[in-house]
């Protein structure tokens, strides 16, 4: 494989037509861009969370009671033991894509119409962190034990199945013309999921000398941009939207998924314990092949050879100086700073897929807003 720095320098940046408004809006990273967006995409969420919630409430109260003890455990709306919890249920980033592109392309009217749509999509999502969780045995999430240490593996994985089985029903049972072309999608999604997840567990498998960039990167696609892009096309069909731009909407959220995945990498290893709830270098310690971990060791220096003697041992979890030399090692290898300028370099093509669609940037803002603040986020 080509030497990913050189092509790195080689490759000039990804944004539409040079000077307009989309240009200014597709530099992800640019300091001066911040605030605002930042400020926009908080209300965006807080207003997701008051239509989103109460529905997805709702929704888990048609579970069976032993699914749902784990589902509103895993949400965070009740301890172990069943009494009522005043915790978070994620940042809703993926039901609020889909408002936002209902909205960009549909208006206000559509927003409301695709409400359950949004709520099919966080169902979706919390059933990959349910499984996901006890395939990787991350022990804690949300600042508090995963499901899976709680209530076991099996009990958490039953939990995951019938949250996708719902998040189908929900749409099955919608009258909105658009549910049964949006449930096809979103089974579609969730097969590509699987697809991602079974690449991931498969390259843990490997050497580290034996993964590629590329695969990676199509892995991630897979497992982020595939439910972030299904987001944003379930919200371009409750608009009533055309082909060309459900598509050019999907490749928006893929784009945008695949920013968020790298940023999600560097945080899983330089993210503070008291930001993301998870243990310092905790990606470093479950060994995971990671996208900044990727591009270091296909680097060929002495540092990328520091960090495959690293990887190459039977466990580091849990020695603090050996994930400290790793995670140096990824730093020195380059590691960091490719996976920031590839996100930076994601998000200017998802303003070019979204420039596709939605030929004002002031339509797009939520959009924007969103894409901007998961490719910015610190936990």
């Amino acid at each position: 494989m080509a030497d990913f720095m050189t092509e790195t320098a080689q490759r000039s940046p990804v944004v539409p037509h040079p000077g307009t408004a989309w240009e200014r809006r597709g530099r992800a990273g640019d300091a001066d861009a911040g605030p605002l967006e930042g400020q926009e995409a908080a209300a965006l969420l807080e207003r997701t969370r008051a239509v989103v919630d109460p529905e997805l409430r709702a929704a888990l109260d048609a579970l069976p009671g032993s699914m749902r003890r784990i589902a509103l455990y895993h949400f965070g709306w009740q301890h172990a033991d069943g009494t009522p919890a005043t915790g978070k249920a994620g940042k809703a980033i993926r039901p609020a894509l889909v408002l936002a592109a209902a909205a960009a392309l549909g208006g206000p009217a559509a927003r409301t119409a695709a409400v359950r749509a949004a709520v099919a999509v966080e169902l979706v999502h919390n059933f990959t962190l349910l499984h996901d969780d006890v395939m990787d045995r991350d022990t804690s999430r949300r600042h508090r034990p995963t499901a899976w240490t709680v209530f076991g593996d099996a009990d958490a994985i039953l939990a995951g199945d019938a949250l996708q089985a719902l998040a189908l029903r929900l749409l099955a049972e919608d009258p909105h013309p658009a549910s049964g072309p949006a449930a096809a999608r979103l089974t579609d999604c969730v097969l590509e999921l699987c697809a991602g997840q079974h690449t991931d567990t498969d390259l843990e498998r490997r050497a580290p000398d034996e993964v590629t960039l590329d695969e990676v990167l199509a892995m991630a696609e897979a497992k982020t941009g595939a439910l972030l892009g299904c987001a944003c096309a379930l919200g371009a069909l409750y608009a009533g939207a055309g082909q060309e731009d459900v598509a050019a909407l999907d490749g928006f959220g893929r784009q945008a998924g695949l920013a968020f995945q790298l940023i999600d990498d560097v945080i899983g290893i330089w993210g503070d314990p008291r930001r993301t709830g998870k243990p310092a270098g905790a990606d470093l310690a479950a060994r995971k092949k990671s996208l900044p971990v990727v591009a270091a060791l296909s680097t060929g220096t002495e540092a990328a050879a520091e960090l495959a003697e690293l990887y190459g041992k039977p466990s580091i979890s849990g020695d603090a100086e050996d994930i400290a030399r790793a995670a140096l090692a990824v730093e020195r290898a380059g590691g960091r700073d490719w996976a920031q300028t590839e996100a930076a370099d994601r998000m200017a093509r998802a303003v070019q897929e979204l420039s596709r669609a939605i030929p004002a940037p002031e339509a797009a803002g939520g959009l924007l807003a969103l894409a901007e603040f998961v490719t910015r986020r610190s936990s």
